[in-house]
């Protein structure tokens, strides 16, 4: 179930039942300081709660600050291997630490790491994956199954929990949807710590945007998950439109119109899907809270979507405005868009 535990990074909170935050992660390389700084600014705009940046090397912690100084929203140094970069990230002003504790050397390193982050009140992800469980759990496993991945994650934990460290966020992320939605399963019943959702390796954007869906989705609407992140070959700010949607399907995202639209059939005799894509993009943006329907005929418009607070309904190359069911004017179908978002405007 939704973690009890609340970790705080910057200014957002997660679990312990807060809304589901928003991630994604710069493809800028590192060192390129205005490029990533401008992407993170896009990131922000399209709606990510916190962002995510790789820090490969100590050149590359000027990035953090670099970040700090240009967005509000908290961000994650990304590190492999290498402790120091933790420490120096902290003193740059990082929000949140990703990193693997048993990864990074002996226990003093842990401890140097743990008591930083403790000190200025910087939370720790820890994020496994399919291709990166010990050769222990492997062996005992077999291959990476989702208990091996479980098992994984909360040995990792365990590492920090010997230096009294508790502010830690856990992700057991996999490719296969079906060894990412058990592995947190077992997760949820095995620890109280918040989970970051995300299928690992996706892949370009439709079929990455349909595994996150799926995977994500099965343990969202059972109430399993803190913070999200759809992985995409892609813009990450296509990320952000994709977690967005995947929320507002489920009622879990305040802000931004939900759309409902038909898939047409022999009835349709206007450009429905045109008008679908075309007012989808106009009002991606919206940050109203309302439900808009484009529906391609009578039978299939203020009837079945009553529920929507403003909709279209196609006739034969016109079509009704509507809301809550209530036909409210008739619209040539050149000028249907316009008129539908003239009507928005005004709720």
């Amino acid at each position: 179930m939704a973690s009890k535990r609340k970790v705080k990074a910057g200014n957002v909170v997660i679990g312990g039942g807060e809304k589901i935050a928003i991630q994604s992660m710069l493809n800028i390389p590192a060192h390129n300081i205005e490029d990533s700084v401008k992407q993170a600014k896009a990131l922000e705009e399209a709606g990510c709660d916190i962002v995510r940046a790789a820090v490969p090397d100590m050149e590359a912690v000027k990035l953090i600050s670099a970040l700090k100084e240009n967005i509000s929203i908290p961000v994650v140094a990304d590190i492999h291997f290498n402790y120091k970069l933790a420490l120096e990230s902290v003193a740059a002003g990082v929000d949140k630490i990703r990193i693997n504790p048993g990864n990074i050397g002996d226990d003093s390193n842990v401890k140097a790491v743990a008591d930083a982050c403790a000190n200025n009140g910087i939370p720790i992800r820890i994020g496994v994956n399919s291709g990166s469980l010990e050769k222990s759990i492997l062996a005992k496993y077999g291959s990476p199954t989702p208990q091996a991945l479980c098992d994984s994650a909360l040995y990792h934990a365990s590492l920090l929990e010997k230096f009294d460290f508790n502010d830690i966020v856990l992700s057991m992320k996999s490719s296969s949807v079906k060894n990412m939605v058990e592995a947190y399963e077992l997760a949820s019943q095995q620890c109280d710590y918040p989970l970051h959702l995300g299928v690992t390796e996706a892949g370009t954007e439709r079929m990455g945007i349909i595994k996150s869906a799926a995977g994500i989705g099965a343990l969202l609407v059972q109430g399993i998950g803190d913070t999200i992140r759809v992985s995409l070959t892609a813009d990450p700010v296509k990320e952000i439109y994709a977690a967005k949607d995947i929320l507002k399907s489920l009622d879990m995202y305040d802000g931004g119109i939900q759309f409902v639209s038909c898939p047409t059939c022999g009835r349709t005799k206007i450009d429905l899907i045109a008008l679908a894509n075309e007012a989808q993009e106009r009002l991606k943006d919206c940050k109203k809270n309302i439900k808009v329907a484009i529906m391609g005929c009578i039978v299939n418009g203020p009837g079945e979507a009553r529920e929507a607070d403003i909709g279209i309904a196609g006739g034969d190359k016109v079509g009704l405005i509507f809301k809550k069911g209530e036909i409210i004017c008739k619209v040539p179908e050149d000028q249907l868009l316009d008129r539908l978002v003239e009507e928005i405007d005004k709720l």
